[in-house]
């Protein structure tokens, strides 16, 4: 029975070693999520393009208000029966402006945020792309670290392959 337990000892012994040594052939990186997100050309040209929009949509709104406004001051100028004949009309043009703000401004963040949730998921595709590539084990968010080295940062090399990049920058 000495002898089984120690021939076991031996074989856990041999296997622990045998799992350091793959443990040591794995090779783990980082990314920077948010600096990716960032400097990707194709999230700056859409956030240009949704600012974009948003002037448009903002000189449109300003222009509705102002009319409002311009409504609402005629209105004022009016006998008591003519105002409360156009008061009616005043409330109902105040509402549907407010169903039409809220539904435009639910539309550009719902476009805003389906556009992210795409360059994301691009973002998400070179990284794995480039880790089968390279051979890495695992690449975390730099958010989930609480410590980490430069040296295993591939952030750089991510935003050149996304931008057109061969991505050969520093490791």
């Amino acid at each position: 029975m000495n002898k089984k337990v120690v021939v076991l000892w031996i074989a856990i012994f041999g296997l622990a070693l045998l799992a350091g040594s793959a443990q040591a052939a794995d090779k783990f990186g980082y990314i920077d999520l948010s600096r990716t997100f960032n400097e990707y050309n194709k999230t700056k040209g859409y956030y240009k393009a949704l600012n974009d929009k948003g002037k448009i949509y903002t000189d449109e709104r300003d222009k509705k208000v102002a009319d409002l406004k311009a409504f609402q001051d005629k209105l004022s100028l009016l006998n008591d029966k003519e105002r409360e004949a156009k008061s009616a009309d005043l409330a109902a043009k105040v509402k549907e402006f407010q169903d039409s703000d809220r539904q435009k401004q639910a539309d550009l963040r719902k476009e805003q945020e389906e556009k992210e949730q795409e360059i994301l998921k691009e973002i998400e595709e070179v990284v794995k792309k480039y880790s089968e590539k390279e051979g890495y084990t695992l690449v975390f968010n730099d958010r989930v670290l609480v410590y980490q080295t430069k040296s295993m940062e591939i952030t750089n090399q991510i935003v050149a392959i996304l931008n057109g990049g061969s991505g050969s920058g520093k490791k």
